[in-house]
């Protein structure tokens, strides 16, 4: 239970003590030209970023994590498609060399008095700040499912702790209901929760098994994608491999010895509905990182509240967001933390110099749609939900050359690119382009 108390905690990453860059529990006061909280894809990829701008002995990065995680690949592991391993490196490894580790958690932001404390009790003072936190899973808001993640017939992709249960749950299923769930909150990738549903489906049919069983895909949202393109073509899916689509409905209950899933209707509030299930796959509501929501810099809804083109915070200059922490009115994905980085490079750049952003965030995210164990729909889209397509091919479509680029193109440029900060910008997979994979 220890474990699963975590996951009311979106896993962050984390380092270890390495001789390439300093680390520090000192108690204190320390300051830094350029302070960065969170050791994430955001984090580390503006941390390295910034060294080149400022010089290493000029920024520190607030995480307390021994591991940093590449989670977009957590879709394939749960299917049984990557190893666990694959997806995790030490934090030592990936932190720029030379930059101040401080290996705590953020316990407190005074934008006010341009300070952060830590858990420990250190109070760093800063001239800029870049908030790149994350968001927090909430699988406790769902009645009887942190003990429920006790039982073998429960997974989910969304955490490191749970993601090898999925892959479990689908290998020992037999026959009945495999329910998947997508819950009533903003969420990190929200192709997720219906990839594993496609890649399950995929799985039951090369075992001989997926005619003893039915897959449900349990959806609070009111449509099957958000942007209507690729949903035409998931819709296609669906229909072309008998899986069972149900709109607006909300996992609110587990009820895990009797093996059964409450979904409230969303259209008819107070109507619920019980699922057996044989396997059940749950997307936990997430929300924003509690210190984020109880600071200054917090908008009504407590996501970060920054300028949608520059990533400026509306209302302390000196303050910008990355990532899965903002109200960035743009899907929470890896790829829009690389469109993301580019840009609030350039904003930094232009604010250090006393002069105004001239480059403008236009919202661009991507989520490769897995549709099976080698096919890919590869969605790009912009703040408009319009289309911002790489390849001058119809992405709608399934392809087995995206699934190359999501299982083990990507992953490399994860790795060896972005967090180096040598690879983003819009529309960040204009770069393969550049490397002759069209």
């Amino acid at each position: 239970m220890a474990a699963l108390r975590r996951l009311r905690k979106c896993p962050s990453t984390g380092i270890v003590i390495s001789h390439l860059h300093t680390s520090s529990r000192a108690s204190a006061k320390q300051h830094y030209k350029m302070l960065v909280l969170g050791g994430g894809s955001g984090g580390i990829t503006m941390s390295a970023r910034m060294k080149r701008m400022m010089g290493a002995e000029n920024v520190a990065v607030v995480e307390p994590s021994e591991m940093h995680y590449y989670q977009p690949i957590w879709t394939l592991v749960g299917a049984g498609a990557k190893s666990v391993a694959s997806s995790g490196r030490p934090t030592a490894s990936v932190m720029p060399p030379g930059v101040k580790w401080v290996k705590s958690k953020v316990q407190e932001i005074n934008p006010d008095t341009n300070t952060v404390r830590t858990d420990d009790g250190t109070e760093i003072s800063y001239e800029y700040l870049v908030v790149a936190l994350g968001l927090q899973l909430h699988y406790d808001k769902i009645k009887g499912l942190p003990e429920g993640l006790e039982h073998p017939k429960i997974g989910s992709n969304y955490s490191i702790q749970t993601v090898e249960k999925t892959w479990k749950a689908l290998q020992n299923f037999k026959e009945g209901n495999a329910v998947f769930s997508f819950p009533n909150t903003p969420v990190k990738c929200p192709g997720a929760p219906q990839k594993i549903m496609y890649l399950s489906d995929a799985f039951l049919r090369k075992t001989g098994k997926r005619a003893k069983a039915n897959v449900i895909y349990n959806t609070s949202l009111p449509v099957l994608f958000g942007i209507k393109k690729y949903a035409d073509s998931l819709w296609e899916v669906v229909k072309r491999r008998d899986l069972q689509v149900n709109l607006r409905h909300n996992l609110i209950e587990v009820r895990a010895d009797k093996q059964e899933a409450v979904f409230e209707n969303l259209d008819k509030p107070g109507e619920t509905k019980v699922f057996e299930y044989e396997m059940l796959h749950v997307a936990p509501p997430m929300g924003p990182h509690l210190v984020v929501k109880g600071s200054p810099l917090a908008d009504e809804t407590g996501w970060l509240d920054v300028n949608k083109e520059t990533l400026q915070h509306n209302k302390y200059p000196n303050v910008f967001g990355i990532g899965d922490c903002t109200n960035l009115p743009t899907p929470k994905t890896a790829a829009a933390v690389a469109a993301q980085s580019a840009i609030l490079n350039r904003t930094i750049s232009k604010i250090l110099k006393n002069e105004k952003p001239d480059k403008k965030y236009d919202g661009y995210t991507s989520c490769p749609l897995v549709t099976s164990y080698n096919t890919v729909i590869l969605a790009e889209f912009d703040y408009n939900g319009q289309p911002l397509e790489t390849f001058p091919i119809n992405q709608a479509k399934e392809r087995r050359s995206m699934y190359h680029m999501k299982a083990d193109v990507m992953p490399h440029l994860y790795w060896h690119g972005l967090l180096r900060g040598l690879w983003g910008g819009p529309g960040p997979y204009r770069k393969l382009l550049h490397l002759g994979m069209k």
